[in-house]
């Protein structure tokens, strides 16, 4: 879907969604990792929101916001530097704030993020 579009994006029972991850289309993303994408494109200019899939002990490497970052662990836990994530929980990450995310057990969450990561080019 569009960044663009003037159509609301309805996502009903988003948490039963995240409980039956076959019913969705994903597709890769990183090592391990998954992406559903549900507007936006992910990487791009702009702002983009997307369903990420973390099999166990997948790892995303260390990268910095050039944009505010919202994750919403709906399955499963997270962990950065900084702590661990569970379901339920929320994690906002301001504007040049940077971290590097692994999911020991999997995990699904929604991420919206104002404008792309910028990762190092070594990663």
């Amino acid at each position: 879907m569009s960044a663009a579009t003037s159509v609301p994006v309805i996502l009903a029972g988003l948490a039963a969604r995240a409980a039956r991850p076959d019913a969705l289309a994903w597709r890769p993303f990183r090592p391990g990792i998954a992406l559903h994408q549900i507007y936006g494109t992910m990487g791009a200019p702009g702002p983009s929101a997307c369903l990420l899939k973390y099999e166990p002990g997948a790892r995303v490497a260390f990268h910095r916001h050039t944009g505010w970052e919202h994750i919403y662990v709906l399955e499963g836990a997270q962990s950065d530097e900084n702590g661990t994530y569970a379901a339920g929980d929320l994690l906002v990450s301001p504007p040049g704030s940077g971290h590097s995310v692994v999911s020991e057990s999997g995990c699904i969450v929604l991420a919206i993020y104002e404008s792309p990561v910028s990762f190092d080019p070594a990663t």
